[in-house]
Parts: structure tokens; sequence; C-alpha cells
């Protein structure tokens, strides 16, 4: 099918309040168990917990800092390699003067750290260092399939992004894709992250009712304090799940002393069958270890459920 097709029929929401079956908790753990994470300056003792909770191989994404060297995240990216991880840098296109400064870090970014996915933004800068002002025109370079990129996540925003008109969101989508398809390239889609599961799922239906079936990396907020998440969501334009979240805030479950998405999780894993090809992506906001370590326990099937619509996490 196109990417651009339209179904005759449109898919219906799937329910996002599940009742307890004697297989949720295994769904709640295959479905756990395919996720990605994403990090952004991760220290020693970062990698120490990841390599000791997330299964060998997990993709962890590498967020791009406005003002920070291109060296600085080549270097997480070869460390996440040698410890057997795959690397996935966010490129930011408005962070480059130049298509030379550009192939540069892409060449360092395969050569050094066998980097094969990228997550291609815009960027948060102002001002682009260079031509490059969004993420279609690093893709439509070439630059990245020449130094043996096979595939890119491009982004997606369930609640809408702070400063762009939602109909320009979904032509933008469209035409990456499109653009990505012409020049040989995979591509998934993340998702901004949210704290309820209603705009996820209405994000989701509504691609694959115009008949966008690429994989999406559904945002989760890690294991954090409330204060930390509220935060972000300020910063990242979440509003309206963020206010369900601090209506929610004293029913939420407690890990390390953090609150834990473990409702979010459960309506996604409920919903799961009818969204195709989807997987939890975490932003760590409270630390790679404790999420890797949140992460892990919930796909060992330690997952216990409750009546709220979540679950607790049982056990060392």
């Amino acid at each position: 099918m196109s990417p651009l097709a339209v179904r005759v029929a449109p898919m219906a929401a799937p329910p996002l309040v599940p009742t307890a079956e004697p297989n949720e908790a295994a769904r709640i753990a295959d479905f756990t168990r395919t996720a990605s994470f994403e990090t952004t300056r991760p220290s020693d003792a970062d990698l120490a917990a990841l390599m000791a909770a997330a299964a060998p191989g997990a993709a962890i994404y590498i967020s791009a800092l406005p003002g920070r060297p291109p060296q600085e995240q080549i270097a997480i990216a070869r460390r996440l390699r040698a410890r057997g991880f795959e690397p996935v840098p966010h490129l930011a296109a408005r962070n480059f003067a130049s298509a030379m400064e550009l192939d540069e870090y892409l060449a360092q970014m395969v050569d050094e750290a066998g980097v094969r996915r990228l997550l291609v933004i815009g960027g948060d800068r102002d001002e682009p260092a260079g031509h490059f002002h969004h993420a279609i025109e690093v893709i439509e370079s070439g630059l990245p399939q020449s130094r043996g990129i096979r595939e890119i996540g491009i982004a997606g925003y369930p609640e809408g992004h702070p400063r762009v008109a939602p109909v320009e969101i979904a032509r933008a989508l469209a035409a990456k894709i499109e653009a990505a398809a012409a020049t040989g390239l995979g591509v998934h889609i993340v998702t901004q992250f949210a704290f309820a599961p209603e705009p996820i799922v209405t994000f989701i239906t509504r691609l694959r009712d115009i008949g966008i079936e690429q994989p999406v990396r559904i945002g989760v907020a890690g294991p954090a304090s409330v204060a930390t998440l509220l935060r972000f969501a300020a910063i990242c334009g979440v509003a309206a799940s963020a206010r369900a979240l601090a209506r929610n805030a004293g029913l939420a479950k407690h890990l390390f002393g953090a609150t834990a998405p473990d409702a979010i999780i459960r309506a996604l894993a409920a919903t799961r069958g009818g969204l195709g090809d989807v997987a939890p992506h975490f932003f760590t906001f409270g630390g790679l270890g404790a999420t890797a370590r949140w992460a892990a326990a919930v796909a060992a099937g330690r997952a216990a459920l409750d009546r709220s619509g979540g679950f607790r996490v049982e056990g060392p």
C-alpha cells in the first residue's frame, strides 16, 4: 500500500482501559521487551546499569543538544556500541554549518560506532548554524544514504507541536516518508512522550487510516518524580497529558521514589494488536539506569496487575 493511500473504512480506536485477562501480564511483558531508550549524556554508572538490565542489542537513542559539540555525541555512540547496544543518534539538521560538516559527522558515526540508524529532526536552535533548516533537507541531501545509513526515524507528535500547526506537522510527516522511500531509506516514527494513552492511540489510528504503516516507537516517560515530569512536559509542549498527570499524581505508583508509567504501558499493551507495529520508547528523565531496571523487571514478568488500570513491580 502506498504511504498515502486512504482506506475505505476508517479503523476504530481500540478500547483503552483493559479488563484483567489471564494472559494480560504476559502481553505487558512481551510489549516491554521490545523497548528502546533515550539518553542524553550517560555516565559510566548509567551505562553499567544499562548493561545489567537492558537486553543486548537494545536500541539506545542519543539526544542532540544545541550548543554541544558533535564529537560528544559520537563518543557516546562509541561507548554504547562497545557495550553491545545499538546507538541511534538524533541528527538535528539545524546544528550543522555545512554539508561537509554533516558528512564528516556521518562518516565518524558509521565508521567508529557502527551506526546504521538515525533519528532525523529539525532541532531546537532558533537560528540554524547553516543552510539546513528542516529534517527533510537532510533526507533529500542523500548524505546519510551515501555513508551507509539504512533507516531513519522521524518525529511524531500525538499532542501536536508547540510551534507548528497540526496540518503542517501532518504534511511534513508524509513528505519525509516519501522522501526517504524515494532515496532507499527505511523509516520508523518516534513519538513525543505523553502521560495518557488516548492521544497516542488516536494519533497512531489516524496514521493507519491514511495508509501510513511504518513502525511506531511510542514515547513514554520512564520512572521520574512528578515535578521532573511536569517540567519536561512544559518544555516539550505536552500540556494536555501533563494536566492528566497532575490530576492523578496522588494515584501514581512509585518505584525508586519515582512515578512509574505502569498504567500507560498496560493500556498500550492491551491495544497493541490494533495499532500495527508498535513498541515503547522510554524517555529517561529520572535516569537511564532507573528506567532500564524498571523496564527489565516488567519484561521479566514481575508486573502484578491492580484494579486501577496499572500494575506494581514485584520482587527484587
